[in-house]
């Protein structure tokens, strides 16, 4: 869909079913520049584009510009008191004053970019708006370039600041969590002031994530308005809602904290991560189906292979790995259906526990003199494929690494180094620290023939320094995580057919940025299937099914102590990629018989599963009934849940929806039109008001 110039100063960015309509305007007695958002919703014509850039401004008091929320990128300048998507400091005066320069449209071959050029009125210093539209999808992409040509600080650098239309109230949705307890969905009223969602950690963190949905309070899964804005960015960040007296609500997002200082010099640029902005007039489950559909477009690498079943043996061994234990496993593995089986923390160095051994990714010198050739070998003689645990960004101080380079770990100058799960941080930012890391990585994909590498990161940054930069070491937060992204990009391009899970103590790692550049996510490292459902359903609200890796592991629960029967501990994880990762050795044959009949269930469904549109039905998941629906072309899966049986209250029936209401659907042998099973549903077994706690079923339909 194009970018269509209104006039000279005044662009519609039109996408399948949204527009969104931005300018700039001139400060007749200042010259001052003001890019600015005048409209966001549902798609008009070029020519009702055109009559909303006439709607009459904001009124403006001796005290305040409330129009200040509608600028695409508030600079920290003039006569704003909000908060500033940019602040820069020449010498000691820290504020913009912006010239138009001018516009360029690019085509981009299924895209197009406008880019909005100005610059300070004083001192050499450029900015450039970028918005991108792609043809296929209503997600705006958005990011911001600064050019210096003196010297410049730069304390906060947006990608974007994104107005959210007037509305009688407004609430907001977003997660927040913990090791352990990610992605809690949260809802409420937005306070009138500023609320910030962020994560000071250099990487994406467990307690937030980098994402906010806003509504008029009325939205609800099937229904309403909703604005997104998410960022694509995989260490500290920040979004920042203003919610004025006047009226009015803006986001504005990007990389970064309060506190740090990026000095560039001349001829220096900065380039943002990339913001997405969706609006959805279909309630939160169109909003969250936007999502997916972008994701698979235009971020994942691999988006339409069907994810492999894998067995992870680090609940049955943990640190003990050894090759006659993994190869019992294996074996047992192979005999359920697994087809990917990774080996995980405890095979390298002298790696006994977390204490040591971060940094020596060599084979551990007493379980495997001869090397792990052999074994993975032998994995693959039983019909799997092979991968691997590994956290290239941790360093122990325990390790040969670390007395060979300790200014390879993140450091500040007479400071102490603070340990967090008795290891420290290596310095993605360093080129030498790279290029040892995508040598050892290389080395081991290639002398071991890994198929998959599970790429770890268990702790945030402290002593973030990098004394050899000087002033400018705060650019560590920045250049760590693109070093990463640089090192399983170049990985990747070695090993084309390699796959690559993120993980970061769980979930402390998830979002557009590291999807780019990976196939699968750990959600959490809480594997309990009640938790595990109410996670879900955070991940859900932006990420596909197809990239969430969830296991099945022991009951009762290794963290939890909660006891769940086998079916309903397959059930949930057969909500995204399923993944084993009990200890099968200690499973009766009934159970491994199962397991088995399971493992073959969830092969027959997963490409819908993984790939098929998603919708969230009934109740609060793990805590009241509920289901979640796929459909991929003319089949449609239903997991259903029911975590406390003896409940006489809640639904007895279960309303499907996204069907074609003049089709037929068959469901064991009977027709149903699609009509009557979305007006009146199915009554699943699990949801009979009398009978045991955690009652689960898995429903298949088909179109005829």
């Amino acid at each position: 869909m194009p970018v269509i110039p209104l006039d000279d100063h005044q662009w519609a960015v039109i996408t399948p079913a949204t527009t969104y309509v931005l300018g700039v305007e001139t400060d007749p007695r200042t010259g001052e520049a003001t890019p600015r958002q005048t409209y966001w919703g549902p798609r008009l014509t070029p020519e009702a584009a055109r009559q909303v850039t006439t709607v009459p401004a904001r009124h403006v008091s001796s005290f305040a510009t409330p129009a200040e929320i509608e600028e695409l990128l508030p600079v920290d300048g003039g006569t704003r008191w909000g908060s500033p998507s940019l602040q820069v400091t020449f010498g000691h005066a820290r504020s913009l004053e912006l010239r138009f320069t001018g516009a360029q449209v690019h085509d981009e071959g299924g895209a197009q970019r406008l880019d909005l050029a100005l610059a300070d009125a004083h001192h050499p210093f450029e900015v450039v708006l970028s918005v991108r539209t792609h043809d296929d999808t209503d997600v705006i992409e958005r990011w911001t370039t600064v050019r210096t040509g003196s010297e410049a600080a730069v304390t906060r650098l947006d990608s974007g600041n994104w107005f959210i239309p007037d509305a009688a109230a407004y609430r907001y949705s977003g997660v927040h969590g913990a090791w352990s307890e990610e992605m809690r969905l949260q809802r409420g009223p937005l306070p009138v002031g500023e609320l910030t969602f962020t994560s000071r950690q250099g990487i994406t963190s467990h307690i937030a994530n980098p994402w906010v949905m806003i509504d008029a309070g009325e939205a609800t899964e099937e229904h309403g308005e909703v604005w997104g804005v998410a960022l694509a960015w995989s260490g500290s960040w920040r979004l920042t809602t203003t919610h004025r007296s006047e009226g009015g609500v803006c986001v504005s997002g990007g990389f970064g904290h309060d506190g740090l200082r990026w000095t560039l010099g001349p001829g220096e640029e900065l380039v943002t991560p990339v913001a997405l902005g969706l609006y959805s007039g279909g309630g939160f489950g169109a909003a969250s189906r936007s999502w997916h559909d972008y994701a698979r477009a235009h971020v994942l690498p691999t988006p339409f292979e069907e994810r492999p079943v894998l067995y992870n043996s680090w609940e049955a061994t943990t640190f003990a790995v050894t090759e006659e234990g993994q190869l019992d496993l294996a074996k047992i593995a192979a005999s359920i259906g697994v087809e990917l089986f990774v080996i995980d923390d405890g095979w390298f160095g002298a790696r006994d526990d977390d204490t040591t051994s971060l940094g020596d990714w060599f084979p551990h010198r007493e379980r495997f003199p001869d090397g792990l050739r052999g074994m993975f070998d032998g994995i693959r003689d039983l019909g799997l494929r092979t991968g691997l645990w590994v956290e290239p960004e941790g360093l122990s101080k325990e390790s040969e690494l670390y007395r060979a380079h300790p200014e390879w770990a993140l450091h500040m100058e007479h400071r102490r180094r603070d340990e967090k799960r008795r290891q420290l941080v290596l310095n993605f930012a360093r080129d030498d620290v790279r290029d040892w890391a995508l040598g050892l990585l290389d080395r081991l994909v290639t002398e071991l023939g890994l198929d998959y590498l599970k790429w770890d990161m268990n702790r945030p940054f402290t002593q973030a320094g990098w004394p050899e930069r000087g002033a400018a070491q705060d650019r560590v937060w920045i250049e760590h995580t693109r070093g990463v992204y640089r090192v399983m990009e170049s990985l990747r391009e070695r090993h084309p057919g390699l796959r690559i899970e993120s993980c970061a103590g769980g979930g402390g790692r998830t979002d557009f940025g590291i999807m780019r550049h990976t196939d699968e996510v750990w959600p959490s490292d809480n594997t309990d299937a009640r938790d595990r459902q109410g996670i879900h359903h955070g991940f859900s609200q932006l990420y596909p099914a197809g990239t969430m890796s969830v296991w099945v592991t022991d009951s009762p629960n290794p963290s939890t102590r909660r006891a769940m029967p086998l079916r309903y501990r397959f059930h949930v994880a057969m909500a995204g990629v399923l993944g084993i990762g009990g200890d099968l050795s200690e499973w009766s044959t009934a159970e491994l018989e199962s397991a088995a009949e399971l493992v073959e269930r969830y092969k027959e469904v997963r490409a819908t599963v993984q790939h098929g549109r998603q919708y969230r039905l009934a109740g609060t998941p793990g805590i009241e009934r509920s289901a979640v629906q796929y459909v991929l072309g003319d089949e449609v899966v239903v997991l259903v849940y029911n975590p406390i049986g003896d409940g006489k209250r809640g639904p007895r029936r279960l309303r499907l929806t996204g069907l074609d209401p003049d089709a037929l659907y068959e469901l064991d042998g009977t027709r149903w039109h699609g009509s009557v099973l979305m007006a009146t549903g199915i009554r699943p077994p699990a949801w009979e008001p009398i009978g045991a706690d955690y009652r689960s079923d898995m429903v298949v339909l088909r179109r005829v």
